[in-house]
């Protein structure tokens, strides 16, 4: 199998392991930077170059597109589609991820639990808002934010409508959330894999720090997931259409809550944490998808045929 990854930086951490996954069984396997594609699009012979030349064919795509870069990484990862190249994520899946409120909407859809979440754009509305998602304190996030970065607590209803305001300031979209105390902390980070959860980590929050994220401090250790948590993990994955997700989990007195998801997780540290090869994991996915593929294309008649 001839597989792409789509990485700024062959030289991180998961992009590696993932090249050296591939290699380990006998793939090919390449890394394109994804800010250097450009794309010609035509209804006969739609094409991505690379550094001048048109890209040979891959049988399977893995994008590793960075927050920052959404917008020309989904349309690279939109394009190899239209050629009819295997993504183990979708474009589409990918941006439904990076905005927050979109994705919690369609969590909400399906009736996967989260967290009570605001949004509104009057400020006339955000005392209400406050109140909805159970009064001060309260979390407040940039719809586009990553690594913790532009998620802040608001421990008082002033100091939530200043950070606001703030935020407002610099003409950015935010969402309000519930504050969970009886987590203390902690949330989970499941990496989900098909229609499984090949590996878990317990993260929990540097002292004084509020937010679990591994690039704020956070340490992790091995996670023992109960049913409803792996089940609920795998649902939040399914339901907004990702083959391979970082499925953020809060324990909450109601019971396990998705707070967000991730289309491109590293996976440092749960490897490092749990022992499991989770690089090699996605190529086996990678494998079984495009050998259902190959099946599926043999067993379709050709046009004008008969299954009898």
């Amino acid at each position: 199998m001839k597989i792409a990854v789509l990485s700024r930086d062959p030289r991180l951490y998961t992009t590696s392991r993932l090249v050296q996954a591939a290699k380990l069984r006998g793939h090919e396997i390449d890394v394109l930077d994804y800010m250097r594609c450009s794309i010609e699009i035509n209804a006969e012979h739609p094409d991505v170059v690379y550094s001048g030349e048109p890209v040979e064919h891959y049988d399977a795509i893995i994008p590793r597109i960075s927050a920052a870069h959404t917008y020309h990484g989904t349309t690279i990862v939109r394009q190899f589609e239209m050629m009819g190249w295997a993504c183990c994520n979708s474009s589409q899946a990918i941006i439904r991820t990076r905005d927050k409120l979109e994705c919690l909407q369609v969590l909400g859809q399906a009736d996967v639990p989260i967290p009570k979440t605001g949004f509104a754009h009057a400020a006339a509305d955000l005392d209400d808002l406050i109140d909805h998602v159970g009064g001060p304190p309260v979390i407040i996030k940039l719809l586009k934010s990553t690594h913790g970065v532009g998620v802040l607590l608001g421990e008082t209803r002033r100091q939530a409508e200043a950070i606001v305001e703030a935020f407002r300031g610099f003409d950015q979209q935010i969402l309000l959330q519930e504050f969970i105390p009886e987590a203390e902390g902690t949330d989970l980070r499941c990496l989900v894999v098909g229609d499984k959860v090949v590996a878990a980590i317990r993260r929990q929050a540097a002292k004084g720090e509020f937010r679990a994220n591994i690039h704020r401090g956070a340490t992790a250790t091995v996670a023992d997931l109960t049913n409803s948590e792996r089940e609920l993990a795998i649902d939040a994955a399914k339901t907004v259409g990702l083959q391979v997700a970082g499925v953020d989990i809060l324990n909450s007195a109601r019971g396990p809550l998705v707070l967000e998801i991730n289309s491109s997780p590293g996976f440092e540290a749960a490897e490092k944490a749990t022992g499991v090869e989770i690089a090699e994991e996605i190529i086996r996915e990678l494998e079984k998808q495009i050998s259902g593929n190959k099946e599926r294309i043999k067993s379709t008649p050709p046009v004008g045929s008969s299954l009898n």
